[in-house]
């Protein structure tokens, strides 16, 4: 009885083992497979057609630079509207302030998000008014992420950079921004 007792104990500690070894690893791997299927399947619908964007952005943030002005900090908003899956078309207003001028510029552009994971390009066209005598076109291209911190509202960092087609080498801009995003 005492040998059939202590196999017993060796089962139960076998059984445990296996529980340990084999059982939790293979669970892990199917939860971490099944909340990466949750999170595919939530930003997915983020970008699909007829959903609608609009945001608020700093830009600058004294990273901004041209060759007229060394500081250059502005604000923007934007509204899209997706017209296919993961292709929103845009618009924008902004407000830029340097040392010397402030300027205003509205324009529209289309982003394209790759792959449902957030990263997009944008291209588009500017028009800014610096005085009443000197106004530009601009083409602006950026590179961002949309980082959703819940189901509408996102964090959206973006490098970018405008090319001016009034003087290139003085009035182009390069520069980082961050904004926030709602998409409804």
């Amino acid at each position: 009885m005492f040998f059939h007792s202590e196999n017993r104990s060796e089962d139960t500690v076998l059984s445990q083992e296996i529980i340990n070894n084999i059982t939790i690893p293979i669970m892990k791997k199917l939860m971490t497979l099944l909340l990466l299927f949750i999170a595919t399947m939530t930003a997915n619908a983020q970008f699909e057609q007829g959903k609608k964007y609009v945001g608020a952005s700093a830009t600058g943030l004294g990273f901004s630079y041209s060759a007229n002005e060394k500081f250059r900090f502005g604000l923007d908003a934007k509204a899209g509207y997706f017209v296919a899956d993961c292709l929103m078309l845009t618009a924008n207003v902004g407000y830029n302030h340097t040392r010397a001028i402030d300027d205003v510029n509205v324009g529209a552009g289309a982003r394209y998000y790759f792959d449902q994971c957030g990263v997009y390009l944008g291209a588009g066209a500017e028009y800014a008014h610096y005085t009443s005598n000197n106004n530009d076109l601009m083409v602006p291209l950026r590179v961002g992420y949309s980082f959703f911190i819940n189901r509408h509202l996102t964090i959206e960092p973006e490098l970018y950079y405008k090319m001016s087609t009034h003087d290139f080498g003085n009035n182009s801009q390069v520069g980082v921004s961050i904004g926030l995003g709602f998409y409804f």
